[in-house]
């Protein structure tokens, strides 16, 4: 894959972008191709930055939406607004709460890895978030520290793409 240098280059050792080095947690599956809903893979590809969401009571605005009390995001492949945002206050599917009491998504930025038109059980968004802690492993998205995941939110250009490598 030939990458440019407004791309955000995610592999196993790390990141790039924009001329500066980044590290960064993936999937505790590693990098590779995804099976479907679960595995933890980050999955290989060429993506777009679909989104940017952000904590206002956290944050100052990072050029995205504003996450609100009741965001969640689907990840059941029965619902209809499977691997899509939802404000709902009780939501009969398997979701995750983008509101969270932990910093994980305090800014996140969601690829465009199976959506906006989701394929069920392909595997439910792949998000940019802040870390648990240094290289801790996700369910497949791909983490920084806070301050370096703002650097690279404020910095994105229209031409910045996110390409995840082997």
């Amino acid at each position: 894959m030939n990458t440019r240098f407004d791309d955000l280059v995610i592999t196993h050792w790390g990141a790039r972008f924009q001329g500066q080095r980044f590290a960064c947690s993936i999937g505790r599956g590693g990098i590779g191709i995804k099976k479907g809903e679960g595995d933890g893979i980050t999955p290989v590809g060429i993506f777009q930055l679909a989104r940017i969401h952000y904590r206002p009571d956290r944050l100052k605005c990072v050029g995205g939406q504003a996450i609100g009390l009741n965001d969640l995001w689907s990840d059941d492949p029965k619902d209809p607004n499977y691997n899509q945002l939802v404000r709902s206050v009780n939501h009969p599917f398997s979701h995750e709460p983008l509101r969270r009491a932990d910093p994980l998504y305090n800014a996140l930025g969601v690829l465009s890895y199976n959506w906006p038109d989701a394929i069920p059980g392909k595997g439910s968004a792949i998000f940019l978030h802040v870390w648990r802690k240094p290289r801790h492993r996700t369910e497949g998205c791909v983490a920084f520290g806070e301050r370096n995941l703002l650097k690279i939110l404020s910095r994105w250009t229209q031409k910045s793409r996110v390409v995840v490598l082997p």
